[in-house]
């Protein structure tokens, strides 16, 4: 008998853990650490790679982060490895001071290290875009890139708040209207529009806006840049938009200018 008692105790003490587990968020867990890095990894959509801190996207494009001590933390085999995503969140006197991203690869051996192993994907959304919404350093507009990367949980509505927030710096929201202009989506397109169309938001970020309108794919975005054009009171935000419609070789574009230039 005092083998299967054990066993059910411990089998009690096993779930109660795991309930504990579950119930922290990835920021409580983070946080527990005051001193030191932590690392985690969580799942990426489809279509990323990466080797380093470099990251391809989409087959199309690449993110360096610049890290002068490039895989610190991580090794590869392989040029291109698809995942998972790891996060290293660096704590300082119990404040995160820093982030680095990569993709792939494998963690290098750490005597120093938390690892709090891999997180879902909505929790280690949920934490890197309030670190996008709270931190002021660069870690706050550093953790945007990579909540763009978890796989199965759309962003874009999350970015298009910290876009308008205009209690965030102004390079956080920017970063946030160039990443909503990357997302496959089409619904970030019209959130872009509106954004450029917001006239209580400070100039800088409705012309990010429109820059990231004229990098949309197949030129979604080329509707919304004539309409700034035939509509916008601002000349500074006509001047921007026509200036990347001419860049963009469109029909549509080359229609407009003709249509200006007739009536000079």
């Amino acid at each position: 008998m005092r083998p299967t008692a054990i066993t059910a105790l411990t089998l009690t003490a096993l779930c109660f853990t795991s309930a504990v587990a579950a119930s922290q968020t990835v920021a409580s867990r983070v946080n527990a650490v005051r001193e030191g890095e932590v690392r985690m990894s969580f799942d990426l959509r489809p279509g990323v790679c990466g080797r380093g801190t470099n990251v391809w996207y989409s087959g199309r494009s690449s993110v360096n982060f610049d890290d002068d001590r490039r895989s610190r933390d991580v090794e590869y085999d392989i040029d291109c490895d698809s995942g998972p995503g790891r996060l290293v969140v660096v704590r300082r006197d119990g404040e995160t001071t820093a982030i680095r991203f990569y993709v792939g690869g494998r963690w290098r051996a750490s005597s120093t290290a938390t690892d709090i192993g891999t997180v879902g994907s909505r929790a280690v959304t949920d934490y890197l875009i309030n670190l996008a919404e709270t931190n002021d350093s660069k870690v706050g507009r550093e953790a945007i890139f990579p909540a763009t990367l978890v796989d199965s949980v759309t962003v874009w509505p999350m970015l298009m708040r910290i876009a308008r927030n205009d209690s965030r710096p102004r390079n956080v929201r920017e970063q946030a209207t160039f990443w909503l202009g990357q997302l496959a989506e089409e619904p970030a397109t019209r959130g872009l529009t509106e954004l450029v169309g917001d006239a209580a938001l400070d100039r800088e970020v409705r012309e990010q806006a429109i820059f990231a309108l004229s990098q949309r794919r197949d030129k979604e975005g080329i509707p919304a840049l004539i309409n700034v054009v035939r509509t916008s009171k601002d000349p500074e935000l006509r001047k921007k938009a026509l200036f990347w419609l001419g860049q963009s070789k469109d029909p549509r574009a080359l229609d407009l200018i003709e249509e200006l230039l007739n009536k000079k």
